[in-house]
């Protein structure tokens, strides 16, 4: 890295620059806003008993921007928890009551209160009760402000179809109850996730058709020009064209380009050319996409269609929205597009499709190879064991006779 010019002139060095990929800190100038969306979470939150959902693929800016809402929610004197369900062990899903449990007792230790589980928990209430009674009665009583509790990587939980009901209906009883209960208008809930949301919920039950709903849109031309002044790069109009049509104005892209040209001064043009290739600097990113979608041959041959169409078409709503979140498609009403040129050539040369046919028809071939042995040792009129069964039954038996006498023999003779 050569960046080494002066901060107190405000020039970049290498301390005060990011790695692309991580949330952004709070004091970065390399935030982008994307108006309206701080100032529409930034009214929300101040509303009592409000929910806002923040959606978004991986790595377009949902973590920075739920940072910068809990910031403002402290600003105004507001407690903040934060519960991150990738955080959460498997053991923790194994039960509605277990997972509500740890969840109370993350909430209490970040508002720095002892967890007091048992004394509000009843088994005969069941968990939901417990779990309501705990936060009317316990946290939000004590703590006596306003409680943004944000949610992140909720999209976990659809894994665990029955907490997932359990939860969810949970969180729409208490924004329901911030209507006419007033202790629960200090509760402000934050939902953030990868994704439309596809679980089979009740439309009165789910908090997912309530409350303020942003998706997290793509940079702008001129979004991505104010970050690339940002990295003191003098780039035309005409190659941030260039860029977002590589990378679609994918926020975590984008600032990758300019992090690599800040810091290794290369060119944009070499950059764009070896993008899609092993040795670009999105190599890492993509084989991470790789990796993830050739597990599943569905997904494979499903993202191989997309990237071989011009056209949008139109995908079964479970492969599109887990190639959604992983940010490869775009979906416009029900049909679906790649998200950049990026994703197209370089899937592209990988050819997915043939590949993952190979792959089947080896396992179809393992099949039948298989069965064909189980047939040589039957009659074909018959179905019973023929002459080459007994042969080898007869032999196989032969040897193992002639084996276990030779250990008898050298045992006697020892």
């Amino acid at each position: 890295m050569i960046c080494s010019r002066d901060r107190e002139n405000n020039f970049l060095t290498a301390e005060n620059l990011e790695l692309p990929g991580s949330p952004i800190s709070l004091n970065s100038r390399f935030y982008i806003e994307r108006p309206p969306t701080e100032a529409l979470v930034y009214t929300e939150i101040s509303k009592p008993g409000s929910l806002i959902r923040i959606r978004a693929p991986r790595k377009m800016g949902k973590s920075s921007l739920m940072l910068r809402l809990l910031n403002q929610a402290a600003t105004l004197g507001y407690c903040t928890a934060t519960i991150d369900f990738q955080q959460a062990e498997t053991a923790i899903f194994e039960s509605s009551d277990k997972f509500l449990r740890w969840m109370c007792s993350n909430l209490a230790r970040q508002l720095k209160l002892a967890p007091s589980l048992d004394e509000y928990w009843d088994e005969g209430m069941g968990s939901k009760v417990s779990c309501t009674i705990y936060l009317e009665g316990y946290l939000l009583g004590q703590i006596n402000a306003p409680l943004v509790l944000a949610l992140n990587e909720v999209n976990r939980l659809f894994e665990y179809p029955d907490i997932a009901q359990d939860f969810f209906s949970l969180l729409r009883f208490w924004h329901e109850q911030a209507r006419t209960v007033e202790v629960w208008q200090q509760l402000r809930l934050v939902l953030v996730h990868s994704t439309e949301i596809y679980a089979s919920l009740s439309i009165n039950q789910s908090p997912f058709n309530v409350g303020l709903t942003l998706k997290l849109q793509e940079f702008t031309d001129e979004q991505a020009q104010d970050l690339s002044q940002r990295f003191q790069l003098n780039l035309s109009k005409n190659q941030i064209q260039q860029l977002t049509k590589m990378v679609g104005g994918h926020p975590y892209l984008v600032h990758m380009a300019f992090y690599n040209l800040c810091c290794y001064k290369g060119t944009l043009e070499k950059l764009l050319q070896e993008a899609p290739t092993y040795t670009g600097i999105y190599s890492d990113h993509l084989r991470n996409l790789w990796l993830t979608v050739e597990k599943q041959s569905e997904l494979a041959a499903a993202l191989q269609e997309v990237i071989e169409t011009e056209a949008s078409i139109e995908l079964e709503p479970l492969i599109s929205y887990q190639l959604e979140r992983l940010g490869l498609i775009k979906l416009e009403g029900n049909n679906c597009i790649v998200s950049c040129d990026l994703y197209r050539l370089y899937f592209r040369q990988l050819n997915l499709a043939n590949k993952n046919k190979t792959v089947l028809r080896i396992e179809e071939l393992q099949q039948e190879n298989q069965k064909l042995q189980s047939l040589m040792y039957l009659d074909t009129v018959t179905q019973v064991a023929n002459r080459l069964k007994f042969d080898w039954e007869f032999i196989s038996k032969f040897y193992k006779a002639q084996k276990l006498q030779r250990m008898i023999a050298k045992n006697i003779q020892n």
